[in-house]
């Protein structure tokens, strides 16, 4: 009985130190990825930020502008492109909304952003787009891979509609959640007008019939948590100018918006709450399973080989018969 006990606790302890490593390099990578319906929404604010005037075409301090982000899934166009890409797609139609403190528009740029499910890597397909003008992202945007390492990535512009490095500066701690921290620097570049612009009447095109450019350049920084590649907290010091032209008059130059872009506070609580919940089921499925698994197999290894060495045991000696008195001679 002991020896079959062995064998199926021998079975057992193999079952498990396999199951161990094909959880962690087979099972995590295809399990791991992004759902294709997800939706989530950001709000960003620059306090007193200098803000153009199209009316008066003069720059004025205000005390806010707002950048509200969404990001949505469209699950019937994932769908149709994994047809023909072969692979686990999510399509995010963004939008960045920018208000001013009077509560009007200021900029509204759309974004349909194509990408692989489990790496991030960008999927070029029909609709990948920026404001309406089809792109060819390289690079990643809005979110890190799985697993994010310390090293420099290669991250997408959506305003120069370029990707530079965005590079790797130190691991901190942000609110109780160890993170890298990533810093990228766009230097001023020439960057198009958005196709709804703040003021009735004016478009990009009669803005460049005057001869005026727009120019750009920010410091984007991200905190991001390694093992979802999630960010949880970012900020932007942006600058944009209008630069020439007959609109400026005899200005050479004109500050269209400038500020140092931060989350809001209520969802910076949200999004490192939610981190922490999908950090955990990351951790469950790369280090808690993957090291219970193998300690269980050796548990269960030693207990096979002691119940196998208790059945090969010889069996005790017989205890021995008291001798019968011999009769005593006479």
């Amino acid at each position: 009985m002991r020896r079959k006990a062995s064998l199926i606790l021998l079975a057992l302890a193999v079952f498990f130190a396999a199951l161990s490593p094909l959880l962690r390099w087979y099972a995590f990578p295809r399990l791991a990825k992004i759902p294709a319906g997800q939706y989530q929404d950001m709000v960003l604010e620059a306090k007193d930020a200098t803000l153009l005037d199209y009316g008066t075409m003069q720059a004025r301090k205000v005390p806010k502008v707002t950048i509200v982000q969404t990001l949505k899934g469209n699950v019937e166009e994932s769908e149709k492109i994994e047809k023909t890409a072969g692979k686990d797609v999510v399509v995010w139609d963004g939008l960045s909304y920018v208000v001013g403190p009077d509560g009007k528009m200021v900029s509204r740029i759309p974004e349909r952003y194509i990408f692989d499910a489990h790496t991030q890597e960008p999927v070029h397909a029909t609709g990948e787009m920026v404001d309406g003008d089809p792109v060819k992202r390289t690079g990643i945007e809005f979110k890190w891979p799985f697993l994010t390492e310390k090293r420099d990535y290669e991250y997408f512009d959506a305003q120069a509609r370029v990707t530079a490095p965005i590079h790797f500066k130190g691991t901190q701690n942000f609110r109780g959640v160890d993170v890298y921290y990533f810093e990228q620097t766009i230097p001023w570049t020439k960057v198009k007008f958005p196709k709804t612009m703040p003021v009735e009447g004016i478009t990009p095109e009669s803005v460049a019939k005057t001869g005026t450019t727009r120019w750009y350049t920010t410091v984007r920084k991200f905190w991001v948590e390694p093992l979802t590649g999630a960010p949880v907290y970012g900020e932007e010091i942006h600058k944009e100018e209008l630069r020439g032209g007959t609109l400026l008059g005899d200005r050479d130059k004109v500050t269209a918006f400038a500020g140092h872009v931060k989350m809001r506070e209520d969802y910076i609580d949200h999004t490192v709450n939610l981190v922490k919940s999908n950090r955990t089921l990351v951790l469950l499925m790369t280090s808690y399973l993957p090291w219970g698994f193998l300690t269980l197999g050796a548990l269960l290894l030693a207990l096979s080989l002691y119940l196998e060495a208790r059945s090969r045991r010889p069996g005790d000696p017989a205890p021995a018969k008291d001798a019968e008195p011999e009769p005593v001679s006479a």
